[in-house]
């Protein structure tokens, strides 16, 4: 049974999404007034469609996290908190990658080493593992991989095909060729064909241009990705060739796939830093894609490109400038869980 195991694309039904709340002890601290605005404001949107389950440090912070939730009239009966330690809230790279086959479940425990040994990161390391010794989960196992990826470097379309940057994981594991990764992350990841992007970047990401900051797959045959239409913006040239990359790509029967390119926020600065305000970081849940928003005149624009690329769903602003300041944005803090798999 193991090898009909299936990675469900992110706009399949969803149990909940996990999240972890920030706290004193990340690198939240020196801004965390900010940025817990933002995490109220996402659990309140995510619980107008589903569940959240919120991994918090201490009782303490829980009895803290629930007032500020309670405060801001969210559901709380769609919310469960679960006791857990975390260097850190980028669950999108710490927390459990879940395959299925039928009401079956496997869990992917891959290596976080703080995107190639930047930050600290053993106890977000443990996470997944920490998860699986609760009651959360059922009919499920998890399956420790001796292997460094992170779930934003990694999109799939549910049907077999992975997208992904050679930039990221050429940097994780410099000594393997491309024929190799390609293998590792088709056997692991149960899927047909892996494409590979060249180019994308942006200033201010510190992941080595993880796919979920660039380029996102809207359904089997469609791809949302965040485009640069100013020629004096330092991104342009970069973003423009990777525009072209994916136009040259083909779907699985060898179709051209359906674009949707993103506006072009203006540049956010922090001291003369530059952050990384990409708009493809959007999360999507049941009946609703949540977008960042970053009041910018460009966020309704590309609520509306999102609204074309995703008929049928409700488009949610969630401000994400304070998560910005940390170098990711809105998909990087949230890690989606398939339906069925909550006990």
């Amino acid at each position: 049974m193991t090898d009909a195991f299936r990675f469900p694309a992110e706009w399949e039904p969803q149990s909940a999404v996990l999240i972890a709340w920030p706290h004193a002890e990340t690198d939240w601290a020196e801004r965390l007034g900010e940025v817990e605005e933002t995490y109220v404001a996402l659990v309140a949107a995510i619980t107008c469609f589903q569940a959240v389950i919120i991994c918090v440090a201490d009782e303490d912070l829980q009895t803290y996290a629930e007032a500020r939730l309670r405060s801001a009239r969210v559901d709380m009966t769609r919310v469960r908190f679960v006791p857990a330690e975390y260097d850190d809230t980028w669950l999108r790279d710490t927390g459990p990658i879940t395959l299925r086959v039928g009401d079956r479940y496997k869990q992917l425990d891959f290596r976080f080493t703080g995107w190639g040994g930047k930050y600290q990161a053993g106890r977000d390391d443990l996470l997944v593992g920490e998860l699986a010794g609760m009651d959360l989960f059922h009919d499920y196992f998890v399956q420790s991989i001796n292997f460094a990826l992170e779930g934003g470097a990694i999109e799939t379309d549910g049907a077999g095909t992975l997208l992904t940057t050679w930039k990221c994981l050429h940097e994780r594991h410099p000594d393997l060729p491309r024929e190799d990764l390609t293998a590792k992350l088709a056997g692991w990841l149960k899927q047909d064909r892996v494409l590979w992007l060249e180019h994308g970047y942006l200033e201010g990401d510190d992941t080595d241009a993880h796919i979920d900051t660039l380029a996102r797959f809207a359904s089997a045959g469609s791809i949302v990705f965040q485009a640069c239409d100013d020629p004096a913006d330092s991104h342009f040239a970069e973003l423009g060739a990777m525009g072209k990359e994916i136009a040259a790509l083909r779907t699985a029967d060898g179709q051209p796939y359906r674009l949707f390119p993103l506006p072009w926020a203006q540049p956010v600065l922090d001291a003369g830093r530059r952050l990384a305000a990409s708009y493809a970081n959007f999360l999507i849940i049941n009946g609703a894609v949540l977008m960042p928003a970053y009041g910018d005149p460009a966020d309704d624009a590309a609520a509306a490109v999102l609204a074309e690329a995703f008929p049928g769903r409700e488009i949610v602003q969630v401000p994400c400038r304070a998560l910005i300041w940390q170098n990711g944005s809105l998909h990087c803090i949230t890690m989606q869980l398939p339906d069925g798999i909550l006990a």
